[in-house]
């Protein structure tokens, strides 16, 4: 059985906070639990969705993947080999494996660099070409993977659109000719038009190099056209794993069933339920005891606020956590 491209186990990410008379050295230093013991895998030439709530924590995985901030505990390991504890200088020649695209494809382009510039930067960096003609002939090659005319490549990023920026970003991403990319909510700022394209790209990109994705998004009908397996995250954690038909069709934790419920229905005159959470997401810093969801769960029972439940098998593809699943079937509303 060949290995993972990408295992996270248990990774936690907490930032501390300063206000007040912290902020003067006075009292006890509080902590944002962002991330707080996230575990997952993706598979060569696997797409992994990592979906949930504004503040959840998803962006977090993936920027602690890319090595941006260092973790608080955990691991993270890249085809076999551990890398959130490597030095910059070991981990530099394993950056060029993963690459990210980043939401907003204006802000992550330098407006100083030509387009040339932009996409040669990560090829030299690792010294991928062997000449001059060998860079450009390997940007003209990334120019045609992404759809773009050769002869912009002495643009500006201002003379582009917001959709063509962004095959720029996906462009330097490839320059590098990484394993895996994380693509940080790589659509959400795009019209809808757009969004398809792009999305559509990356599906092309993913069998033409056998690329490995982390998804991360909160847009439901682009995650469910284009992923393979759904993790989605609730206040630091991972409340559900599965492959993407399962997690459409049958999920499993409550929460999972009210952000299904919110997205929009493809089919016209189809009708489905709406579940509205009450209350508000509690705050990172003093996340709820127990299950981190019960304060706004439609089936709370008191074991749920005193033990938080683990992330487990419910099936053979299928994990979710929560305690609905330990009552018997007829009791249990999620079963099914």
């Amino acid at each position: 059985m060949s290995i993972p491209l990408l295992q996270v186990n248990d990774l936690k990410k907490h930032f501390p906070v300063r206000s007040g008379l912290a902020a003067l050295g006075v009292g006890r230093k509080r902590l944002v639990y962002a991330v707080d013991g996230v575990s997952f895998e993706i598979a060569r030439a696997e797409t992994l969705a990592l979906v949930g709530e504004s503040g959840c924590g998803k962006s977090t995985v993936g920027r602690a993947i890319l090595r941006l901030f260092d973790i608080t505990a955990g691991q993270v390991v890249l085809d076999g080999r551990r890398i959130d504890d490597l030095s910059a200088g070991a981990l530099r020649p394993l950056r060029r494996r993963v690459q990210v695209v980043f939401q907003d494809p204006f802000a992550s382009l330098n407006p100083r660099m030509r387009v040339r510039d932009i996409i040669a930067e990560p090829i030299r960096n690792f010294g991928l070409a062997k000449s001059s003609a060998d860079l450009d002939a390997r940007i003209g090659a990334l120019m045609d993977k992404v759809r773009l005319p050769r002869d912009t490549v002495n643009r500006w990023p201002h003379e582009f659109s917001g959709g063509q920026r962004q095959r720029i970003g996906i462009a330097r991403a490839l320059a590098a000719e990484p394993d895996l990319i994380v693509c940080d909510e790589a659509v959400s700022a795009l019209d809808v038009s757009v969004k398809a394209q792009i999305v559509n790209l990356l599906q092309d990109l993913q069998l033409d190099l056998g690329l490995a994705l982390l998804f991360i998004s909160h847009d439901l009908a682009i995650v469910e056209h284009m992923t393979h397996r759904v993790a989605v995250m609730y206040l630091g954690k991972i409340v559900e794993l599965a492959p993407k038909r399962n997690i459409f069709s049958n999920p499993k934790h409550p929460y999972t069933k009210a952000l299904l419920s919110a997205a929009p229905v493809p089919e016209p005159g189809a009708v489905r339920q709406r579940i509205i959470l009450k209350g508000d997401v509690p705050s990172p810093i003093s996340p709820p005891k127990g299950c981190r969801f019960h304060t706004r769960c439609p089936y709370v029972f008191e074991r749920c606020r005193t033990e938080e439940p683990e992330l487990r098998p419910i099936g053979s593809t299928h994990l979710a956590a929560c305690h609905l699943h330990d009552l018997p079937p007829a009791q249990n509303p999620m079963a099914g």
